[in-house]
């Protein structure tokens, strides 16, 4: 497959085809929903499925019973106390 092969252009409102040799690889069809992050200079598209079960992955040494929402407002409530008795 030559590299024009896949070349995309971005069209009216930032608009762009996916190449069908791509869809087709990636088994993408008309209503699937991507996840579009930037990545250095890189525009990277993923299926949501697979963002969460690389979050997941990520996560998965945290045991179940452990808030990590709860444990970073608390962090922020102390160091907040903390600052207002210094003033």
């Amino acid at each position: 497959m030559a590299s024009n092969d896949n070349e995309v252009q971005i069209g009216v409102q930032g608009r762009m085809v996916i190449p069908a040799a791509l869809r087709k690889a990636l088994n993408l069809t008309q209503g699937d929903r991507l996840i579009a992050r930037k990545v250095a200079e890189s525009l990277v598209l993923e299926r949501r499925e697979s963002v969460e079960r690389r979050l997941r992955e990520r996560f998965k040494h945290i045991p179940q019973n452990i808030s990590l929402s709860d444990e970073l407002i608390a962090e922020r409530r102390t160091a907040a106390e903390q600052e207002a008795a210094l003033s």
